[in-house]
């Protein structure tokens, strides 16, 4: 009988620690449920957020386009300056440049080259002679491809790109819509932005901050058209977000 009850304690002892561990184990999927659960709401509002902001940056596009072109004294100028707007609960920063103001790397002499890369950090030799190598074979298309060339690092990219274009054409940047950095680096002559035609190639900037302090940056290189019934009055050439 001893016996028996010996056995009965010690199944009795097995199932309570079988008990035990499931539910130890049913805590810690419950948990893990939870804590899956949690993030997925953060992924959601945080996507939410994110769609909002992109879409206000968006519209602020299409605002600085309009505004650009404006008939009633009105007119946005492509100097750089900010002008600021609402669209629903975000804020809107925006600034228009004329890529007319900015230094042609297709176009631009060699001296001026060698300033700017000189102006963002270390020796301009390296990349100034593998740009104007990479230029005389076939010009750039696209910002990006500077990256790519010898002594350019991503440091020294980042810090060329707002002063730099492949679409202007023009062999010096226009004064009138030069950023201050640059017209100091290549000693251009002052010269006032409403007294010159941006033309159609311009670079938007908009930074929407939501009323929670949620924000997103949008950077749009456009050709502004006329646009008829159905068309659009811009077309993009770059867009980075």
């Amino acid at each position: 009988m001893r016996c028996q009850d010996g056995v009965a304690k010690r199944q009795r002892g097995a199932a309570l620690l079988l008990v035990l561990w499931i539910i130890a184990l049913a805590s810690l999927l419950l948990g893990n449920l939870a804590v899956s659960v949690q993030l997925q709401q953060r992924q959601a509002a945080w996507q939410h957020r994110h769609t909002q902001a992109s879409l206000a940056a968006e519209a602020g596009v299409n605002l600085a386009v309009a505004s650009l072109w404006r008939d009633d004294g009105q007119a946005w100028r492509a100097d750089g300056a900010i002008h600021r707007a609402r669209v629903a609960d975000s804020e809107l920063r925006i600034r228009i440049r004329s890529e007319r103001g900015k230094l042609d790397l297709n176009a631009a002499d060699e001296a001026d080259l060698r300033a700017l890369l000189q102006a963002c950090g270390g020796p301009a030799d390296r990349a100034a002679s593998a740009l104007l190598a990479r230029r005389d074979g076939l010009p750039l298309r696209m910002l990006d491809e500077v990256r790519a060339l010898p002594g350019i690092s991503e440091a020294r990219y980042r810090c060329l790109l707002p002063d730099i274009t492949v679409w202007s054409g023009y062999s010096r940047p226009d004064p009138a819509f030069a950023s201050p950095r640059l017209a100091r680096v290549l000693r251009l002559p002052r010269s006032d932005a409403a007294l010159r035609d941006p033309g159609q190639i311009v670079s938007v900037s908009v930074e929407a901050t939501l009323s929670d302090g949620f924000h997103d940056r949008l950077d749009v290189t456009l050709v502004t058209q006329a646009g008829g019934a159905g068309q659009k009055p811009f077309r993009v050439l770059r867009w980075q977000q």
